[in-house]
């Protein structure tokens, strides 16, 4: 962290996609709700979708199409069984994909669950300007990928480089 730099609060959103949460049982929708309010950002909207693609599509590209917006913090859908769609449906709207989260994400929870990372397709971009991160459903790996990677690089003080200092050219022509 740099303490010459100012913090800049994002505006967030989250989304839960999920067949068998519901509003009484997110706990990993609650805990990025959590966080990203404890780290100083503000939660611009919350949603809990099924596991449906165009559903999933559609919310965020009502997010992404929001210059308000900085923000996506996606959980949930991005493993293995038939009705995970969570990369499907998102990655089309990406302009930027940020291979590096998924691929950092997997090296960390190898070290906290093993060759079970394997199952995840966590994975991050860049869409219309805004930052795009789809994390698996389990609130262990919300943390993880929270904790250990996302809160940094969305606070402006983290040095060398953070994503949160690229807002102001994210929209370059």
């Amino acid at each position: 962290m740099n303490a010459d730099t100012d913090f800049i609060p994002l505006a967030l959103c989250v989304l839960t996609v999920s067949d068998s949460r519901s509003a009484d049982n997110d706990t990993s929708g609650d805990y990025l709700v959590q966080a990203l309010g404890d780290a100083g950002h503000r939660l611009a909207d919350r949603a809990l979708l099924r596991d449906d693609r165009y559903q999933l599509r559609a919310k965020v590209s009502q997010w992404i199409a929001d210059e308000t917006i900085d923000g996506v913090l996606v959980t949930g859908g991005t493993g293995f069984t038939g009705r995970d769609s969570t990369p499907e449906a998102l990655l089309p709207l990406l302009d930027k994909e940020m291979p590096g989260f998924g691929e950092l994400f997997r090296a960390i929870s190898f070290e906290e669950i093993g060759t079970s990372t394997l199952q995840s397709r966590a994975l991050a971009g860049l869409a219309n300007g805004t930052f795009v991160f789809c994390l698996p459903g389990s609130t262990s790996a919300c943390r993880t990928a929270w904790e250990k990677i996302i809160r940094a690089q969305l606070d402006a003080r983290t040095r060398p480089c953070n994503l949160a200092s690229l807002r102001p050219r994210l929209r370059e022509p």
